[in-house]
């Protein structure tokens, strides 16, 4: 492998493929060699693959896990048109041309107690990337993690042994991996999948929030990342209860790296509201200055 190009605080490296898995609706878990940006990267942080050298658009993918042990990352995606689709044909060894870490992470600022971390479809990962950053670096935390899909979830699942109070008793599917962790998690779906709740996961985010008493409401702070529509009501919720929430926006790109102004949304900011580019200004901002949310 020859040794990455900087662009500034941005590397271009030949990651290599260590593993590729292949779940239920062509949802793919893939696990890169990738030591530049397995090192630098934080959650909430994306890089954009080129799925193939006849394919010119690269893709952005959302980072799910870092280690820095193993000099890795994985990333989870869904075949959605010709560029995935050559990505999920690729093999064992294949080398991949990659630009990361992309973006503006979630930034853990307040370390309240209750960190309610809250996924939805494609915006999973960024969530799973930042629990396991809290069950590292951090202690006497306890994170609740809620993930939302409307097609099989990618991962084990499995009845929790964690119980909630706060939550219906027959709600009880959890992620696998987070259980193992100590990490609380449920599941949500209209899809009526067992042990899901059945409805919207800020549906479930609200009926949590509102049986805990008001001291236990000031130690939660909300970080998000899912489709726009979700995230809108995720603010709402925020806004309903007092609480900082950070969202991590999902909007189309095209270079990824700032050059384009393809992808910006209007933000409130200290000098009015000013057109920010998801792909470097964000993808995570602080969910009151989101101006799309508040119309």
């Amino acid at each position: 492998m020859t040794h990455p190009k900087t662009r500034n605080t941005l590397y271009v490296e030949q990651a290599e493929l260590i593993s590729q898995d292949a779940h239920e609706n062509e949802q793919y878990h893939m696990v890169l060699k990738a030591p530049e940006t397995s090192v630098r990267a934080s959650p909430g942080h994306f890089v954009h693959m080129q799925c193939d050298s006849s394919i010119y658009m690269r893709r952005p993918m959302s980072i799910m896990r870092s280690s820095v042990k193993n000099n890795t990352i994985d990333i989870l995606y869904k075949v959605h048109g010709d560029g995935t689709n050559a990505l999920s044909k690729k093999k064992i060894g294949d080398s991949i041309d990659l630009i990361g870490p992309i973006g503006q992470p979630f930034k853990m600022k307040n370390y309240k107690k209750r960190p309610l971390l809250i996924g939805g479809g494609v915006g999973i990962p960024p969530i799973i990337f930042l629990a396991e950053y809290i069950k590292d670096t951090t202690k006497n935390l306890n994170p609740f993690v809620l993930m939302g899909s409307e097609i099989p979830f990618p991962f084990k699942t499995q009845p929790s042994k964690i119980l909630i109070n706060e939550v219906p008793a027959d709600v009880n599917a959890s992620m696998a991996l987070l259980e193992d962790w100590g990490i609380t998690s449920r599941l949500t779906s209209l899809k009526n999948y067992a042990g899901c709740f059945n409805g919207y996961v800020t549906e479930l985010a609200d009926i949590w929030l509102e049986k805990l008493d008001d001291d236990q409401r000031k130690e939660v702070e909300i970080f998000s990342c899912g489709p726009t529509q979700m995230l809108k009501a995720v603010s709402k919720l925020a806004k309903k209860y007092n609480l900082s929430c950070q969202v991590s926006l999902e909007e189309y790109m095209a270079c990824a790296v700032g050059g384009c102004a393809g992808c910006t949304v209007l933000i409130k900011t200290e000098n009015g509201n000013e057109m920010k580019r998801v792909c470097v200004d964000g993808p995570v901002f602080e969910a009151e200055t989101v101006i799309q949310f508040h119309n």
